[in-house]
């Protein structure tokens, strides 16, 4: 770990607990040279704002799910308060490679590289807070006219995520890397992909955690949410189930039962994650890591009705309860789609 970078995590890690200490209090606005600006020079809405940009960072230090959900925020309130919006890389250069975000927006980076622009950081703010989007609104207006990228305080909250997703699919399917995608899927089956979160998760539960206890999903729970799924399917290919987690095997003995499984437990999160998006059926786990690739897929989700996102009312989205069961409406229409879908999604 060089100086440079030992550096930068200490000042992140200063300013994060600045933040979470004055969130919360009257004069949080007020650490921000931005709100700052806004009390100086009030609002130039009727000015362009044709010079202004916003993004945000993927923090370095989260998982990928959580980067994305990171990224998605930067672009849905770039659309939001009507700016231009601007790539900020993911902290590995094997998943800014594999999403390929980058190759078709413009970076944060070339921009403020132009002569005139300027970084500037906007406070958060909770999406459903009236005062507070008036708020930013006041800053983002007070800087019209003028060069900057505005960035994102660093994990801004944005509940449904999928309000880019079809923005989202195409620089993903269009990236690059798309013509390296190697899977173990083959056209002449239903690919059913499965994923059940374990990892930190195990751990989280074995010391009573309450944040991961809320994520933790028995293996019982996947069972039958996948023996209901299974119920539905009525399609000339025969089906392969692809179980993707960590840890033992032996705990996943018994879905054997429900027909042909293959545990990919040993594969790295990159190859996983493409597996997830290419899958004719995704069942995903109360987890950012299968969220994200199920916002990606253009197969079938089957998700958690419980969840701190949210999901779109589209017909290839279908939620399970708590205990792993679907409605009867949902299941009539999950195999009267089913029965519609002739062609894979993944093609070799």
């Amino acid at each position: 770990m060089n100086f440079r970078f030992l550096t930068a995590k200490i000042i992140r890690k200063i300013w994060a607990n600045l933040v979470k200490f004055t969130r919360t209090r009257f004069f949080y606005p007020a650490i921000y040279l931005s709100w700052w600006h806004s009390m100086f020079y009030g609002d130039r809405s009727d000015t362009e704002l044709q010079c202004c940009w916003m993004t945000a960072t993927p923090n370095p230090e989260a998982g990928i799910g959580h980067q994305m959900a990171n990224w998605i925020a930067g672009r849905w309130f770039a659309n939001q308060f009507n700016l231009n919006h601007a790539h900020s890389p993911f902290s590995s250069t094997k998943w800014e490679e594999l999403l390929g975000f980058g190759e078709m927006v413009t970076s944060a980076e070339s921009v403020l590289s132009i002569a005139g622009y300027k970084r500037v950081t906007l406070q958060k703010f909770d999406e459903y807070n009236e005062t507070e989007l008036k708020r930013i609104q006041k800053i983002v207006s007070s800087y019209t006219g003028r060069k900057v990228v505005f960035v994102l305080e660093q994990d801004q909250f944005y509940h449904d995520q999928f309000g880019v997703s079809n923005e989202l699919q195409s620089l993903f399917f269009n990236a690059s890397a798309r013509k390296n995608d190697r899977l173990l899927y083959t056209p002449t089956h239903f690919n059913i992909a499965i994923h059940v979160r374990r990892g930190d998760i195990v751990q989280g539960n074995h010391n009573r955690n309450a944040n991961l206890q809320m994520r933790w999903q028995d293996a019982d729970y996947f069972y039958k949410l996948l023996s209901n799924v299974l119920a539905c399917i009525d399609c000339q290919r025969s089906i392969k189930i692809y179980l993707f987690s960590q840890g033992s095997q032996d705990e996943f003995k018994h879905f054997e039962k429900l027909g042909d499984i293959e545990y990919c437990l040993e594969m790295d999160a990159p190859s996983s994650f493409l597996h997830m998006i290419h899958a004719d059926l995704l069942i995903t786990s109360k987890s950012s890591f299968s969220y994200k690739p199920a916002l990606l897929s253009r197969g079938i989700k089957v998700c958690p009705e419980s969840f701190w996102h949210g999901y779109p009312k589209k017909d290839d989205w279908f939620l399970a309860s708590d205990d792993g069961t679907i409605s009867p409406d949902d299941k009539s229409r999950l195999s009267g789609l089913i029965k519609m879908t002739t062609q894979p999604v993944y093609y070799i």
